[in-house]
């Protein structure tokens, strides 16, 4: 059977790669390079140049991903937010009818010189007034100052929540009553709020 030309028993060569996969010169001089450069970190945390060429080009993955969302992606979300409508603000003033029935309520007790009465009763009906509009804005442990930093509120609305309730705990803590001078101060800040004009 031996002398048969037909049956091959000697191992056939190795196949030889062709040339077209090999790497070109300048990739290879770049990796003896970086080789030179890495493998020294590499092995001081105990990976072999092999290993920490994988981790170092999972880095750079990153990197260039990172890069690409600062550079491209980023100003695009940024654009797209901008424009989006902004929320509307929802700002809250009282009702006229019950602003004007509170400041007359009110102007009859500071008509009888009880001025600090009168400014706590402003106080007392208006923060009614937002915790029935209103009720998710407050709670039962709300203050006049907290009250007065509100950004639900226009301007006038959190100055005249700061006048009034200045006034109030002066005459309530410094057992002073008020004088005239601070009730039409607190006066003329709630009808601003209010927007009721006020006769002289």
């Amino acid at each position: 059977m031996r002398d048969t030309a037909d049956i091959q028993y000697a191992p056939l060569p190795e196949p030889r790669m062709p040339d077209t996969q090999t790497s070109p010169e300048w990739l290879k001089a770049l990796g003896r390079f970086l080789e030179k450069i890495f493998s020294p970190i590499g092995e001081l945390l105990g990976m072999s140049w092999p290993v920490f060429q994988y981790v170092l080009i999972a880095l750079g993955v990153l990197l260039a991903l990172f890069l690409l969302w600062r550079i491209a992606i980023e100003p695009l979300l940024d654009k797209w937010r901008m424009r989006q409508p902004a929320p509307e603000e929802v700002h809250w003033t009282p009702d006229r009818a019950e602003a004007v029935a509170l400041l007359e309520d009110a102007d009859r007790l500071a008509a009888q010189g009880k001025f600090g009465e009168a400014a706590h009763l402003l106080l007392r009906r208006s923060v009614r007034q937002i915790s029935d509009a209103r009720p998710d804005w407050l709670n039962a442990a709300s203050t006049a100052r907290e009250i007065a930093v509100l950004p639900m509120l226009p301007d006038a609305g959190r100055s005249a929540f700061a006048v009034i309730a200045e006034r109030v705990e002066r005459a309530v803590f410094a057992l002073r009553d008020l004088d005239a001078g601070d009730w039409n101060a607190a006066r003329s800040a709630y009808a601003r709020f209010a927007q009721i004009e006020l006769r002289a």
